[in-house]
Order: structure tokens, then C-alpha cells, then sequence
């Protein structure tokens, strides 16, 4: 098992309060699994994400363990969690085609994150250049500036960057956003040839897209307002998913070969609820169509079936 969530609460203090992120979130990854975080903006997929590498200084720390290769990982110390970071742990950020330094060509920019990390550049550059010929670039790029590549360039080269030390688990928030069709397949396939080549263990992958977890992903975990509502097999969770949010999820993705001129495309009425001050119970139960009384009080996240599927809802079929 590389990857033990148990019980994690992250929030972001505010001068109206709390807002409350990620709110309980437990979960495991095995060696070797691509996981899919999928559901609507604002949910908590990009908090989950940083709370686990400890990126943004504005979270805080409410409570919760995490434990990667058996050893926990000390996500309420910012120093501690340094010398963890794309050792143990990675991330291909959000907007990563803005993530390296515009001032520095790309060679030097890499070398110095090197050597903040104790590694020899020098050495570990015949192991830098043979990666960059793997994702389809030329060791020249590392004397150019990042403004003199394309976005699909950059954000390989940034992936590349994030798996140089063959971290045991990589997580990739919204890799694909900003490229176009053709360049978001390339990068979805290059994350699976890192996990099938060694370079990481396991991954997570974090996207509005779930036509890309169909293709790459080997389950899918569904967030709703800061809370999981199901994770399982990527097929169960496309083709028959269990909770009224996940099923509404897919069915307001286009089908191929339907006209939505002739054919309204469906949504899912209302808003998520403001995580200053969420509801009681099941976060869902205002906009759910199966909704009943005892959808006030908080439906724990249980295992459901014999596939590997855990859901949380009172009204599921388990």
C-alpha cells in the first residue's frame, strides 16, 4: 500500500471564519494505482492535493494522518514536509505551464532545485536528458527560457522536473487545462509511461475531465463539497456509480452521437453549499433527488461491494 489517508481535515482560516476544504477525508492508494479526484470546482480536489505535500502556507492543519510507504508524513511542519517534497512526495501543480521561473533558462533553473535538494546536478544530468528524450524533447531545451517553448513543452518539461528524484507518489493537479485535444492525450499517456517505467509509484491524478480518467486512471475518487462521496474501479464508477452526485456527474458529460440541438444537455440543479457554514448531514441532501430524513445526519464513507467501491450515502446499494 503506498498511500493511508485517515481522517483528514484541512481548512482555510478566513476573516469570516473557517472554510472547510477537505473535511474527513479518508482513503488508500496502492503501488502502482493512477487514481482519478474528480468533481465540481470548489469541492476540495486541489486542497486534498496540496494538504498532502503541505504547498500552501494559507491551509491549516485541522487533524488526520497520512502515511506513504509506511512512514507518516509530518503534514502539520512545513520544514519537516521540505525534506520530503519531490523525494517521497510530488506535484505537477495547477497552471504548471507557469511554474518554472521565467528569468532562468531551463537548465539552470533545474539545477538549482537540485542542488537545494543535496543532489549532484552534474551527475544526475545523463538521467535528466534521457527523460526529456522520452517525453519528446531535445537536451537543448534546457538552454532555452520557458517563454521560448510551447505550452504542451513546458508543461512536459515540468513534469519531468517533478519526477526527477522518482518520487513515490505524484500528483498531477489539472496537467491537461489550457491544451488542446491532441496535446492532452500526449501528456495523459506520458503520466502512465512514468508510473509503467518506474519513475513513480503511484499517482493522482486531479481534473474536470473525466473522459481523461476513463482513458488513464485506474479508479476514481469523486469529492463533493470538501467531503468524499465515492471512490471505485474506473469502469464501476463511469458505467454504474452508486451516489446520486457521482450519477449525476457523468450524466451531464456529452454522449458521442447525440445532437444537444435536439437534445437538452443535463445539468445539476442548484449550487454546492458554502463551506464556511455547511449544511448538517449529507453536504449533497439539497440538491439530491433522493433525499429523505435521515440525509441529516453525515452518511460515513463504507465500503460497498466486493469491487473495491466504497460509497457515502444512506439511500446507495451496498
Amino acid at each position: 500500500m503506498t498511500l493511508v489517508v485517515d481522517d483528514l481535515r484541512t481548512y482555510y482560516r478566513t476573516l469570516a471564519g473557517d472554510v472547510r476544504a477537505v473535511d474527513g477525508a479518508s482513503f488508500t492508494l496502492d503501488d502502482g494505482e493512477i487514481m482519478g479526484l474528480a468533481g465540481e470546482s470548489g469541492c476540495g480536489k486541489s486542497t486534498l492535493a496540496k494538504a498532502l505535500i503541505r504547498l500552501d502556507t494559507r491551509m491549516r492543519y485541522i487533524g488526520g494522518h497520512v502515511v506513504l510507504d509506511g512512514v507518516e508524513l509530518p503534514i502539520w511542519d512545513d520544514r519537516l514536509m521540505n525534506e520530503r517534497r519531490f523525494r517521497d512526495v510530488s506535484i505537477v501543480p495547477q497552471y504548471a505551464m507557469s511554474a518554472m521561473t521565467p528569468t532562468r533558462k531551463i537548465g539552470r533553473m533545474i539545477r538549482e532545485l537540485l542542488e537545494s535538494r543535496g543532489v549532484d546536478a552534474h551527475a544526475l544530468e545523463p538521467e535528466l536528458q534521457r527523460r526529456l528524450e522520452l517525453v519528446g524533447l531535445q537536451p537543448s531545451v534546457l538552454s532555452l527560457y520557458p517563454i521560448e517553448l510551447s505550452g504542451g513543452m513546458k508543461q512536459r518539461v515540468v513534469m519531468v522536473i517533478s519526477t526527477l528524484l522518482d518520487p513515490s507518489l505524484l500528483i498531477a493537479d489539472e496537467i491537461t487545462s489550457a491544451l488542446d485535444v491532441s496535446t492532452q492525450k500526449a501528456v495523459a499517456e506520458t503520466l502512465v509511461e512514468f508510473r509503467d517505467r518506474g519513475f513513480v509509484k503511484s499517482v493522482i491524478v486531479i481534473t474536470h475531465d473525466l473522459s481523461i480518467l476513463a482513458q488513464i486512471a485506474d479508479s476514481i475518487l469523486v469529492m463533493y463539497a470538501g467531503k468524499l462521496v465515492e471512490k471505485g474501479p474506473t469502469s464501476a464508477i463511469v458505467d454504474e456509480p452508486l451516489h446520486p452526485y457521482s450519477r449525476l456527474l457523468i450524466s451531464s458529460l456529452p454522449e458521442v452521437g447525440v445532437r444537444y440541438d435536439e437534445q437538452k444537455l443535463a445539468g445539476i440543479p442548484g449550487r454546492p453549499p458554502q463551506l464556511l457554514d455547511p449544511p448538517r448531514g449529507c453536504r449533497f441532501h439539497d440538491r439530491c433527488p433522493l433525499a429523505t430524513e435521515r440525509c441529516a445526519k453525515d452518511p460515513p464513507f463504507v465500503r460497498a461491494g466486493e469491487d473495491g467501491r466504497f460509497v457515502a450515502c444512506w439511500e446507495a446499494p451496498c
